[in-house]
């Protein structure tokens, strides 16, 4: 399969069709749809013919408030923290919530009228709150103005609370529900009259608030990608050539195609063969028996000390990107009293979801649909297009909630285009697709690799005089985005030492400062993985920065903080993780605090780590205290539970996580090789948010970038011998 060319035609059908701006407050009308699955929240339809109120309320006669959400859930808690932010402004009952999404034809078909339905990068609240504010905001003047006008007072005379209107002069009340009809016809107000409320009043946002989507978790109801039950649905199990760019030559299906439950082996594209029975283990059984011959071409000789070597190489090459070059830090470097320098590097990584690719798709003549776990809505619906011949009005997407994703299923739409591309030769038969764990491990958009090359310098008072970063590695927007790319310059792939504040700022200000990337792709594909290329860069800088404060014999806290003082809002977030990280006061026998701080996805997060490295390297990580300034906090609890699943990732990265390769192919296929974090293995975390309520930032992804750094400085602490290369295992460390 040509993953490139797919995400670049999907990339250009999303810009020719979707690029079309967003309107919160398009137009109104009633919520259409059919219900074509068990759970009302994974089916992804507007499907009731209550009254809705502008486009992001409905409203039903016993007060029950329905508010679209149409980002994808995938366990960080969107549906229920945009469903605040709504509720906030409607003033609504917030016992009587419910929430539904609308589907990307919907959207499509009302000019998008509820945005842009792509869910990574932190985005999720960060990029849509003002409009879903102002969809809230709308409804309950609407709402409001439907009871005065049966009244025949001025609105203004009017309260509402908890669903509940009241006209105080005359004692008067009324619901919701009672109105709702009435308002559904007013015109929209005018977009100048909406006043948002203070985020330091709100009531319903900013509250710990129990998630909306626990209940059906518990009691098994949820459907995910791969609980989609159709009639007369068939199941597909997939193989792809195991060396990424490799060409699928033939295969001898008179060896399977008499097995029970075998419909027929199908050629999906050029590189992948897929078998079709009446159960998915029987289609995967058969799978397995079934001979193929592979054309591996010449990637099979790439291996990891290739691709390392050819990292290496952009280290020391001249050319390439500079990213800032302030005053001339090699010369600054070169003058100093002491110089130090020290690579560092960090491997491929699997997103390893729990919930593997999926997908569920029904082709007939003159519809095309699909039911996966995505998210993305909108880049599924091209890819589906795009896929089946058919246009766009005549496809559809209905979005599953997701068992884990981490941005691979994202712009990534691989295993739509491949259930497509099977369900085209079933017409108008249902052909759900499953990844095995192998085949979802060995055919990622992996985390790339990377090395880093940093120097500096520090007079004779252990002051810094000149930075130099040099970052070689592999290109996400050369896999994804190449339009992204400016004559050889991808800015990306240095994110966190941007200069510019809002999102990826470095936090230090150095006398001179050279930071430089150079681009080195192998044949691996490439994609974003939780906080993308913050986490990397984070260790490189945050471990660099005690190695210098180590040679300069200073405190870690106090040469950062000698650093940023043009950078408050990055200090303050240090400062809190410090004081409630019992930073300078002392421990335990055995054990040691590291600290780092970052900034990615506009947030600005810290953390300690206080860790024990036994005899035998056994370290045990007791607890990590990490603090985030996210700007506004639209639900403390979901917040703290976003940093605890970063610390959990990111702990399995430091101490397991590694793709190597061997003959083209990816070594790792299942959790026997591919080890994530146990429960006895994850420490006490402890979260701290301090909003500075002046911007909106993310969470899930800021937070990760600190938790390896933290650690690693705290073995660096432990056994005065800097830790370069990931991951840990591979320098006979164990966890424990």
């Amino acid at each position: 399969m040509n993953r490139q060319n797919n995400s670049a035609a999907m990339a250009a059908l999303s810009r020719r069709h979707f690029l079309v701006g967003t309107s919160a407050l398009a137009s109104g009308g009633l919520a259409l749809g059919i219900n074509l699955l068990a759970s009302p929240e994974a089916t992804a339809q507007t499907t009731t013919t209550d009254p809705e109120i502008g486009v992001w309320v409905v409203i039903q006669p016993d007060d029950t408030c329905v508010i679209r959400i149409v980002r994808s859930e995938m366990g960080q808690g969107t549906r229920t923290g945009l469903a605040q932010l709504v509720a906030e402004e409607l003033e609504c009952d917030w016992s009587k919530v419910t929430t539904e999404s609308p589907t990307a034809g919907q959207n499509l078909k009302r000019n998008r009228a509820w945005g842009e339905m792509s869910t990574g990068g932190s985005r999720g609240i960060r990029t849509s709150h003002d409009y879903v504010r102002r969809g809230g905001a709308v409804a309950r003047m609407m709402l409001l103005q439907a009871a005065a006008n049966e009244w025949s007072v001025p609105v203004s005379e009017l309260s509402v609370a908890s669903s509940i209107i009241t006209h105080a002069a005359s004692g008067r009340k009324t619901s919701y529900g009672k109105v709702a009809a009435a308002a559904s016809k007013l015109p929209l107000p005018d977009a100048k009259a909406i006043v948002l409320k203070d985020p330091r009043n709100w009531k319903i946002a900013g509250q710990p608030l129990k998630r909306l989507d626990t209940a059906n978790k518990l009691n098994g109801s949820k459907v995910y990608g791969l609980d989609v039950k159709l009639p007369g649905m068939l199941c597909a199990a997939i193989m792809d050539c195991p060396v990424f760019g490799g060409k699928l030559v033939s295969f001898d299906d008179s060896k399977v195609k008499g097995l029970r439950g075998v419909k027929r082996v199908v050629r999906v594209d050029a590189s992948t063969v897929a078998v079709v029975a009446d159960t998915w283990w029987r289609a995967k059984n058969a799978l397995s028996k079934l001979p193929v011959v592979w054309d591996e071409g010449p990637n099979a000789k790439a291996n990891s000390a290739t691709i390392a070597a050819h990292l290496k190489e952009g280290l020391s090459a001249p050319g390439d990107y500079a990213g800032r070059k302030e005053g001339d830090a090699l010369q600054a470097i070169a003058a100093s009293a002491k110089q130090i320098e020290a690579v560092y590097s960090t491997p491929f990584l699997a997103h390893s979801p729990l919930e593997p690719n999926n997908c569920t798709a029904l082709i007939t003549a003159d519809k095309a649909e699909v039911w996966v776990p995505s998210q993305n809505a909108e880049a599924s619906l091209a890819v589906l297009s795009e896929s089946s011949g058919l246009p766009l009005e005549k496809c559809e997407v209905y979005i599953t909630d997701l068992g884990g994703a981490f941005g691979r299923r994202g712009g990534q739409q691989d295993y739509v285009a491949q259930a497509v591309a099977i369900a085209k030769q079933f017409p108008g038969t249902p052909v759900k697709l499953i990844w095995s764990r192998e085949e979802d491990q060995t055919h990622d958009f992996y985390r790339p690799l990377s090395q880093c090359k940093l120097s500096a310098g520090l007079d004779a008072q252990g002051q810094v005089t000149g930075m130099a970063i040099r970052v070689s590695g592999q290109s996400i927007n050369a896999w994804v985005n190449p339009s992204a790319i400016k004559d050889g310059k991808d800015e990306r792939q240095l994110q966190g030492y941007w200069a510019q504040p809002g999102d990826a700022q470095m936090g230090y200000t150095f006398p001179h400062l050279l930071t430089e990337y150079a681009i080195r792709n192998s044949h691996v594909p490439v994609g974003p993985w939780r906080g993308v290329n913050t986490n990397q860069n984070a260790i490189y800088l945050e471990c660099f920065m005690d190695e210098l404060a180590r040679a300069a014999g200073k405190d870690s806290l106090e040469f950062r903080r000698a650093l940023m003082h043009k950078h408050p809002k990055h200090l303050a977030v240090l400062n809190v993780a410090a004081e409630k990280g019992n930073w300078g006061q002392p421990l335990p026998a055995g054990v040691h605090r590291g600290i780092a701080h970052f900034m990615g996805y506009a947030g600005y997060s810290a953390a300690v780590a206080e860790v024990s490295v036994g005899k035998n390297k056994e370290v045990k990580v007791h607890r990590m205290v990490l603090a985030t300034n996210c700007g506004h906090a639209v639900n403390p609890g979901q917040i703290a539970a976003q940093i605890e699943g970063s610390v959990a990732f990111g702990l399995s990265a430091v101490f397991y996580g590694e793709c190597t390769v061997d003959q083209g192919r990816i070594v790792q296929k299942n959790f026997d090789t591919y080890q994530l974090l146990r429960l006895p293995q994850m420490p006490k975390v402890e979260s701290v948010v301090v909003p500075t309520y002046d911007f909106w930032g993310g969470v899930g992804e800021p937070t990760i970038s600190v938790v390896a750094p933290a650690v690693l400085n705290a073995i660096f602490a432990a056994t005065g011998q800097p830790v370069r290369h990931l991951p840990l295992k591979n320098h006979g460390f164990s966890f424990v």
